[in-house]
């Protein structure tokens, strides 16, 4: 990381400090203190892009990629909002980014139905169990990558919808409406689960 870097307490010594000084650190050319953000933050952001995404692998590149982007911009940011919230934001729209390159799913009616499941013995419902997270995954494939982002935020990740509107750049109402209308096309892909 370039810039001068300023020798102070081990990362480890300031897991206590506060976001918004080490952030105001980190743009001054501190890397020990983006060394603590990114430990503070990358667990989080991983489990965000990789239910956006949907691979482990792309999560972490792309939060990465985030990460260094952040790293970059440090200088840019004044505190506006929290550095986690700017790290949702720009992760965010790192994963948008990854779906939007992906080639175009299938529209809804061609996902056919779905056949009702057959209640078993055990391995049959752990059988069942995969079938319906594998449904999970193939119905979020259908949303657009910014119901999916909205989707994932508001009901994976328990967030609010002001929180959802900072991170990914839209109005609470954006926001409220790609929400709900990837909830009724995934209550409608997944029809025969429910």
């Amino acid at each position: 990381m370039a810039g001068a870097r300023r020798q102070s307490a081990p990362p480890d010594a300031r897991a206590g400090t506060d976001d918004a000084l080490l952030t105001v650190r980190a743009a001054e050319g501190d890397e020990d203190a983006f060394a603590v953000l990114v430990q503070r933050h990358a667990p989080s952001l991983i489990r965000l892009a990789t239910r956006l995404l949907g691979s482990r692998t792309e999560a972490e590149d792309a939060v990465q990629d985030a990460f260094i982007s952040a790293w970059r911009r440090l200088p840019e940011f004044h505190n506006r909002s929290s550095f986690g919230t700017w790290m949702y934001r720009i992760s965010t729209n790192r994963c948008l980014n990854v779906l939007r390159s992906r080639r175009p799913v299938a529209p809804l009616e061609a996902a056919g139905d779905v056949p009702a499941p057959e209640y078993a013995a055990s391995p049959a419902r752990i059988a069942e169990a995969r079938g319906a997270v594998r449904a999970l995954r193939e119905a979020l494939d259908l949303l657009s990558a910014e119901q999916r982002a909205c989707w994932v935020l508001r009901e994976l990740d328990g967030q609010s919808y002001e929180f959802i509107a900072d991170a990914v750049g839209i109005s609470q109402e954006a926001v409220r409406a790609r929400v709900f209308r990837a909830r009724r096309c995934l209550t409608q892909a997944l029809g025969a689960w429910r």
